[in-house]
């Protein structure tokens, strides 16, 4: 498909059309009347494209995206599960998509309150006993949980006169923001492996819990779609030692008014809520990844903090002031008291829409929200029931909300071809070669919002793959046929993207008319 700075038509001039060279005289001295001549470019490097092809050309590209309104999303670890149009169109309201982050709190107590019932919200789903919404990702979210754990240990080092604790225990099966944010804030990491059963080793955690560990990082169901077995003696032996717990809660999806992380002995957790909560990914983001804490590590959260005056305090305030319109008539104030804050984390109170569309979606399910995980854990076990004998599975255990299976006996950059094969089939490929304990990994996650007649197609079309890979392999390695751009060299995609369009020298007519330097790699209109 052509870049759109490749358009030239010769006959047409948009949608605002000029009779002569006259009038385009004309157009150019009423320019020039109104900026300065050395402004003024002599060419413009626009392709003379009409209104009409303008938009069939973006119309067309957007046609060739995929995305979870137009089939079944099953990237594992991802939660690509359906975001509900009312949750959109709450978002779109004018007095939440029109309103300042510098409004003064009198005029936003809508929006205060909002975020505040969201926070309690979250509070009785994880156990925890404050949030922070400021986090604009789950990774963010994460990265903030370990500046408090520094800061903490920090403060009790200083009052106890304490070792200094530097290294961060984190499972082998984590995902890669959790060594990633540990070494950023300058913690060494400790890989435990995982045992036969697809939990932490419990020996090998004994082992190295040494009185200089900050914090054990756990993902529970870990990246293998697994429960962590002996979650509550992990919990114990951490907080024995004065170590912390923190939940990367990227699978909450699976525990919703099922479990809560306080109750397995975490001390932290991040929400994705683009995750658990619907609200959408990517392109349709940005993201929000809250942070909830215990009481204890409650000071150190970013300000401002939203606070809820009591009753009686706002009706004294209310006598004191009578008709005086100022601010301490606010029933939901902004809370900047320093206490032990390790700061902002993301300017205003986060991505705002993002926590109207998570809020929509938890008062949407109300008292039921349970059968979400109920459900997601119901469709990836039959999901998995129908797979397991084509494909390996490496820990032959019930599933939480996602699995992993292998494809090992099939060869090489197996997983590879089977996910660019069921491109054909029209799916969108599961997550694959993670997590990396899983040789050939294909991680699916199938969430609550697929139909049963969904997984069966999608179960017939990995079955299907796995007959063509034995039948006729060279069909699957070969694969997709039916995108408008098939096998890229997806190494060099990565490390030479050409990600911007350059105009061709004017004397070079027999050159690449697109203007693509040699030897890189196309990356999109």
């Amino acid at each position: 498909m052509k870049v759109i700075f490749e358009y030239e038509e010769q006959t047409s001039t948009g949608h605002v059309l000029v009779s002569g060279e006259e009038e385009e005289e004309d157009n150019i001295n009423i320019v020039s009347d109104e900026l300065p001549k050395d402004l003024i470019r002599k060419e413009l490097p626009l392709p003379n494209v009409s209104e009409v092809n303008v938009v069939r050309h973006y119309t067309n590209m957007s046609r060739m995206n995929f995305g979870v309104d137009l089939g079944f999303y099953p990237l594992g670890s991802c939660t690509m599960k359906y975001n509900p149009k009312i949750n959109e169109d709450i978002a779109r309201l004018g007095g939440f998509k029109d309103l300042h982050p510098l409004s003064p709190e009198i005029c936003i107590q809508g929006s205060l309150q909002l975020m505040w019932e969201l926070e309690q919200d979250l509070k009785k789903l994880t156990g925890m006993d404050a949030f922070s919404l400021q986090p604009a990702a789950g990774a963010q979210g994460e990265l903030l949980g370990i500046m408090i754990t520094k800061a903490y240990y920090n403060h009790e080092h200083e009052k106890k006169n304490e070792k200094r604790r530097t290294k961060i225990i984190i499972p082998d099966s984590a995902h890669g923001t959790n060594p990633a944010t540990a070494a950023m804030c300058k913690f060494e990491t400790i890989t435990i492996p995982s045992d036969a059963h697809g939990n932490m080793d419990i020996y090998k955690f004994k082992e190295s819990l040494k009185d200089d560990v900050a914090v054990v990082m756990l993902t529970n169901p870990n990246t293998l779609g697994l429960y962590e077995e002996k979650i509550l003696e992990i919990s114990d032996l951490a907080h024995s030692n004065g170590s912390l717990m923190y939940c990367d809660g990227a699978n909450m999806n699976a525990l919703l008014g099922i479990s809560r992380p306080r109750d397995q002995g975490f001390d932290m957790i991040h929400l994705n809520l683009h995750k658990t909560f619907s609200t959408p990914h990517g392109g349709g983001g940005p993201g929000a990844g809250a942070l909830g804490v215990r009481s204890f590590l409650e000071d150190y959260l970013p300000l401002p903090r939203i606070i809820k005056q009591k009753e009686q305090v706002q009706k004294k305030q209310e006598n004191n002031n009578n008709n005086n319109n100022n601010n301490n008539n606010c029933k939901f104030t902004l809370d900047y008291t320093k206490r032990k804050s390790v700061g902002r984390v993301r300017y205003s109170y986060g991505n705002f829409g993002m926590l109207v569309r998570a809020y929509c979606y938890i008062k949407s399910w109300g008292a039921n929200i349970r059968r979400v995980s109920e459900h997601a854990i119901l469709n990836a076990n039959y999901l998995l029931s129908l797979l397991k004998d084509d494909y390996e599975l490496p820990y032959n255990r019930k599933c939480a909300h996602e699995f992993v299976l292998s494809s090992k006996k099939f060869g090489e950059k197996s997983a590879l071809n089977i996910a660019k094969r069921l491109m054909d089939y029209d799916f969108h490929p599961p997550t694959i070669y993670f997590p990396l304990i899983v040789r050939e990994a294909l991680m699916i996650e199938p969430t609550e919002t697929e139909s049963k007649e969904t997984l069966d197609r999608f179960a017939s079309a990995l079955r299907s793959i796995a007959r063509e890979i034995k039948e006729n392999p060279n069909i699957v390695k070969e694969a997709p046929y039916t995108k408008s751009i098939s096998r890229l060299d997806e190494v060099a995609a990565a490390r030479k993207p050409n990600l911007r369009w350059h105009a061709p020298p004017k004397s070079d007519e027999k050159g690449d008319r697109r203007g693509r330097p040699e030897g890189e790699v196309e990356g999109g209109g």
